[in-house]
């Protein structure tokens, strides 16, 4: 094969396959896609990776280091010392192939502080049609939703079937919060259904989505199981990669450009291998400087979440599913026919809320599930139980991660500084007490049996905090460390087009150049960001919808 390309694209994940398929619309250009985990088998009708494909078994894929690269973040000082477990995917689809499949795009209000933040031309007007034209509503085409893309989105389809769901939507109003019937269009805020990745009972990630359907395009190379070490050079234009794939080192020329779509934690990864950072950091490791850009790998940001469990009083949960024998019988139909509760992740149904007056768009987030999870899904579930995952959107505290060696195998350090803010610490106690208040509407009376988590003892300020530190979590969305922003901005690590500053022939394009967390879960986010970019390497003029109406509260003096 000839090893030269005109795109170069380092990572086969949420965004990596975005660029593979819209760049190689263009005859004209040669592309090659490297992944450095394994396909997402779909040999014999996907029995190969049934766990990458059943939504029910979600869980599998974060604790299976087979396609994860199983990060740990240093102890974290403010959360007991803890050392928090971080699952990234290392498979075809990347994160999309291991998260809840949840979609969600966040807030019109996210993007329109990216334009403030220096990113020019990403305000919500700019971003809702690369949204659009990522998607496949089931419900159809509107103002919001699109008709006619590659990832196809359904409506959270257990919503009626488990009446968990449906208590919880009915309390949450009880408790005053406003019903929203898609958290993706006009209104976020409220409680409702969510939007999932899922495609005829089976998840829909990008893998499935974007790469599958083009895979036959002569245009188009891909390559797995090999690490991409380092970004070459030729002063300070990049011209291609190197990568050790079976043992052998390899290297590829790009004629155009180097895309690093690795996620949050690779792409820096490789930008400081590369010898693009900070200067004085990589002279202790004696890499050569191509680039001082100070802020590659700073400005960590992610989502912090707690559960609160509630033990069930009638037997209509998950927990009858996850015995042995029923999870043979859910397995086998949903091998025969992609049916049944295997075809779910089971999250159907969540809100966005704000936690105090005078914030101006919501700042917590609930997920609701009918079941009990522990420690990741590391651990089975004790009993009939359900629980709310409820967590800050907008954290004050920023992290950052460096690498520990020049050795490309050994993973960064990763630092998230979870909670180290006065502000970070409230929110967290305030989501107990706000779901607690939820859990004691009268729509849970026929379901609510005893508090499990935090549990009833547990009632004083200094009590919630001693239980957020023990028990919060990573809700597994890291995320803007390589920032996009102006030429200005000392911290800034990619411009608005998403090239490197200061190099040429180079650009990120994942989760990791937002200049500020998205508030919701970040695959869709992520899409979009890879649509967007695409159209701007093509040189194609970018989409505008002006003037979109967003749902704003009559009144920011009430939480509610």
């Amino acid at each position: 094969k000839n090893s030269e390309y005109t795109h170069v694209i380092v990572g086969a994940g949420s965004a990596g396959c975005v660029l593979a398929n819209r760049l190689s619309e263009d005859p004209n250009r040669k592309v090659l896609l490297l992944e450095a985990g394994p396909k997402d088998l779909l040999l014999n009708s996907f029995r190969l990776s049934w766990k990458i494909h059943m939504p029910a078994a979600l869980t599998y894929n974060l604790c299976d280091d087979k396609y994860n690269w199983y990060y740990h973040t240093t102890p974290q000082k403010h959360v007991n010392n803890r050392v928090m477990y971080w699952p990234r995917g290392r498979v075809w689809g990347g994160s999309s192939s291991l998260n809840a499949m949840v979609y969600i795009r966040g807030h019109a209000y996210d993007y329109d502080r990216w334009e403030t933040e220096g990113a020019t031309d990403w305000r919500y007007d700019c971003v809702l049609p690369y949204f659009k034209k990522a998607q496949t509503h089931e419900l159809g085409e509107d103002t919001y939703r699109g008709g006619n893309g590659p990832l196809n989105v359904s409506v959270g389809n257990k919503i009626n079937q488990n009446p968990l769901f449906n208590a919880f939507v009915q309390a949450a109003q009880e408790a005053g919060y406003p019903y929203t019937a898609d958290m993706n269009g006009f209104q976020q805020e409220g409680v409702g259904p969510m939007d999932m990745t899922v495609h005829k009972g089976k998840r829909w990630s990008t893998a499935s989505a974007y790469l599958r359907p083009v895979l036959e395009r002569e245009n188009l190379t891909t390559e797995v199981n090999c690490l991409t070490t380092r970004i070459l050079f030729d002063g300070n234009k990049a011209v291609g990669v190197e990568y050790v794939q079976d043992g052998k080192t390899k290297q590829v020329h790009s004629t155009s450009d180097v895309i690093l779509s690795g996620g949050a934690i690779n792409s820096p990864q490789l930008l400081l291998l590369s010898g693009i950072g900070n200067g004085d950091d990589l002279k202790q490791l004696d890499i050569p400087v191509v680039a001082h850009l100070p802020g590659v790998g700073q400005n960590l940001q992610d989502h912090l979440e707690v559960y609160v469990q509630h033990r069930c009083k009638k037997p209509i949960t998950l927990y009858s599913a996850q015995q042995p024998l029923n999870m043979v019988k859910i397995g086998l139909e949903w091998l025969w026919k992609q049916t049944g509760l295997g075809s779910s992740s089971h999250l159907s149904a969540g809100g966005f809320i704000r936690s105090q007056p005078k914030v101006t768009h919501p700042d917590l987030q609930f997920h609701f599930l009918p079941s009990q999870v522990i420690d990741h899904g590391r651990k089975p579930s004790e009993c009939h139980a359900f629980q709310v995952h409820i967590g800050s959107l907008r954290a004050s505290s920023t992290g950052w991660l460096k690498l520990q060696s020049k050795d490309p195998t050994k993973h960064p350090i990763i630092e998230p500084n979870y909670l180290a803010t006065e502000s970070d610490r409230w929110e967290l106690r305030e989501s107990v007490k706000l779901t607690r208040e939820i859990f004691e509407q009268p729509a849970f009376n026929e379901f609510c049996g005893e508090e499990l988590r935090p549990g009833p003892e547990i009632q004083s300020d200094a009590q919630l905090d001693e239980f957020v530190r023990e028990k919060c979590d990573s809700a597994y969305h890291p995320s803007c460390t390589c920032k996009m922003g102006s030429s200005t901005d000392p911290m800034a690590v990619v411009d608005p087009q998403t090239k490197v500053i200061g190099v040429e022939n180079l650009r990120v394009v994942d989760a990791s150049i937002m200049p500020s967390i998205a508030s919701g879960n970040l695959n869709a986010p992520t899409i979009m960001i890879a649509e967007k970019a695409a159209d701007m390497i093509r040189g194609r003029e970018a989409l505008c919808s002006p003037n979109t109406p967003v749902y704003r509260p009559a009144s920011l003096d009430t939480q509610r």
